[in-house]
């Protein structure tokens, strides 16, 4: 999404990697939507629990009260935000380098067109910003490692690519150059 043309939205936590909260309890639910529908939807609660800021602090360094309005699931302590800080590999690190090379290469000015011959389960386009080098996307949801086009410069990887040169299952890449 953060290589498309236009504006990019990021989500509370989004950027941290933090999942729904969905073993909340009952009692402590807050929007609107679960009384009104007999308690029967559980409405958006679990994605409005606090941001986790340091995960061995009461509340997660959100207040220094160490209150929240809601629940903040256990889980949440090994993904808040002093845990990810300049790790390697850490879903706040790879946000970090796609926004700056989102602003630095002028991708939400860029037009957009689909890549022709890859396999099905294979997400490839480029990203032309109007100043700039194009922006080459690789996503492999497929079985099979993809090969990265000759002749290009990765910018940014969301997992470590084979030595072969290829875009594993699971993986996108951002690469400099034309395919």
């Amino acid at each position: 999404m953060l290589a498309l043309p236009g504006s990019s939205y990021l989500y509370q936590g989004e950027e941290l990697g933090l999942p729904d909260s969905t073993d909340m309890p009952d009692d402590a639910r807050q929007d609107p939507t679960w009384p009104r529908s007999g308690h029967t939807e559980r409405g958006r609660d679990g994605c409005r629990v606090p941001m986790p800021w340091e995960g061995d602090r009461p509340s997660y360094g959100f207040s220094p009260s160490g209150q929240t309005w809601l629940p903040q699931p256990t889980s949440y302590g090994t993904l808040a935000v002093d845990r990810q800080v300049g790790v390697e590999g850490s879903t706040l690190e790879l946000y970090r380098a796609l926004l700056a090379t989102r602003r630095a290469r002028g991708l939400g000015a860029g037009s957009m067109s689909w890549l022709e011959g890859y396999p099905a389960d294979v997400l490839a386009l480029i990203n032309e910003p109007a100043t700039g080098a194009p922006v080459l996307v690789i996503t492999n949801f497929g079985p099979s490692p993809v090969t990265v086009p000759p002749d290009t410069t990765m910018l940014v990887s969301s997992g470590p690519l084979t030595p072969l040169g290829t875009v594993p299952t699971d993986t996108t890449v951002w690469l400099t150059g034309r395919p």
